[in-house]
């Protein structure tokens, strides 16, 4: 018999996705995978070589559970030079992934039927973890018009004295939209206001583009940093997603909490992986720009070609690697199977065009889907005429 918190919690969508599309590609289809949200680059040779030295050195013991210190040396530096944000070792802890400092998170804040509220689209994650510590994710829907940001006017109305925390990420999974700082500093003075949390997921915090700048709501006063906490990681600047190193920052004993949970769960992160994140964060950033400048190129491109598909509208996004095309008015037309709803859509394109691509029901809003520019130049061109001509025959 299963625990009614196991029974309430839904497998990742995007993960799911995935594994179909890997599923039917090992049978012999040739899919184009727009659903993963993982770069398509290799990790750089200087951070392999420093996890191939600490395989030579013998760094495979157990290490503090936090992580070590030259790694949070390497964090603090870090969150000083790119975020104005000054922090002690005591207020950081590295983590198996960014996935997992959100999870210590949630076990050590949020107590039963505690409210945490969510703007919508969200990661999928989010609500579900939220559950799985016997708090209740309160929904907070946000609008195209305002690039999907959570206004403070809305954040305002949904709180309640169960309120604890509010949950941001910017730049968004899966929107690929970002904050700016005059919003942010609204939504600071809200939660402050209310004694509410913030968590800042700021995972893609190094993929922004057109000028965008990426705000930390952290750096914007004292008050507010010693409510925040701010989760980053590697997986997404570095190419890591493997190596499954994140990191947090926040008030001490909130740290000291996720500390503790943390070594009664996974103990440390994976020494290796822990020196290599060391020579990620101090070596040399040049692998950051050219990724970068590769995915500015296909978001350009993927835009372009989506907003000439008639039925489709897609914002440009501003950072992380992801569009998130309305594509509402393709709803109740029919191939055959009429198309209701985003799931059905991305069944459709599945089955029959063979690109695969993760419903925006998943992420909150049945209006729109999920598209990962996190691929080759020619699989965006492939996929992008498949769709095309799927989308044709919809009548």
């Amino acid at each position: 018999m299963l625990s009614e918190r196991a029974k309430k919690i839904k497998p990742s969508p995007t993960l799911a996705i995935d594994s179909k599309a890997k599923a039917l590609k090992a049978s012999g289809y040739d899919v184009v995978n727009f659903g993963v949200g993982e770069p398509d680059f290799d990790t750089p040779d200087n951070i392999k070589e420093a996890a191939i030295r600490a395989l030579r050195d013998g760094f495979t013991k157990y290490t503090p559970v936090g992580g070590i210190d030259p790694l949070k040396n390497a964090v603090i530096e870090k969150f000083k030079k790119d975020n104005g944000l000054s922090y002690e070792r005591e207020e950081i802890i590295v983590s198996c992934g960014a996935k997992h400092s959100l999870y210590n998170i949630a076990q050590a804040l949020y107590r039963p039927g505690d409210e945490v509220l969510i703007p919508s689209p969200y990661w999928v994650s989010y609500p579900d973890q939220v559950v799985l510590n016997d708090a209740v994710p309160v929904i907070v829907k946000t609008y195209e018009g305002d690039a999907f940001m959570l206004k403070p006017e809305a954040l305002e109305a949904h709180i309640t004295k169960k309120t604890r925390a509010v949950i941001l990420n910017s730049p968004s999974n899966p929107t690929g939209l970002t904050y700016d700082r005059k919003t942010l500093e609204g939504i600071a003075e809200v939660a402050l206001r209310h004694n509410l949390f913030v968590i800042s997921d700021e995972i893609y915090e190094k993929l922004v583009y057109d000028g965008v700048e990426h705000v930390s709501i952290a750096s914007l006063g004292n008050e507010i940093k010693k409510s925040t906490i701010v989760v980053n990681g590697l997986s997404k600047s570095h190419a890591m997603t493997g190596w499954r190193v994140g990191y947090a920052a926040g008030p001490k004993d909130v740290i000291k909490a996720m500390t503790n949970i943390q070594s009664q769960s996974t103990s440390n992160p994976n020494s290796i992986a822990q020196k290599a994140a060391v020579e990620a964060l101090t070596g040399p950033q040049g692998f950051i720009d050219m990724m970068r400048k590769e995915f500015d190129a296909r978001r350009k491109f993927l835009v372009s070609e989506l907003n000439s598909i008639p039925g489709v509208k897609c914002i440009a996004p501003t950072g992380a690697f992801y569009v998130f095309p309305n594509v509402s008015g393709l709803y109740g037309k029919a191939d055959g199977k009429p198309v209701s709803n985003s799931s059905d859509l991305a069944l459709y394109l599945l089955e029959q065009a063979n690109v695969a691509l993760v419903p925006g029901e998943a992420f909150g809003d049945d209006n729109h889907i999920r598209l990962s520019y996190a691929t080759s130049m020619e699989n965006l061109r492939k996929g992008v005429e498949r769709i095309r001509e799927a989308f044709g025959r919809l009548l």
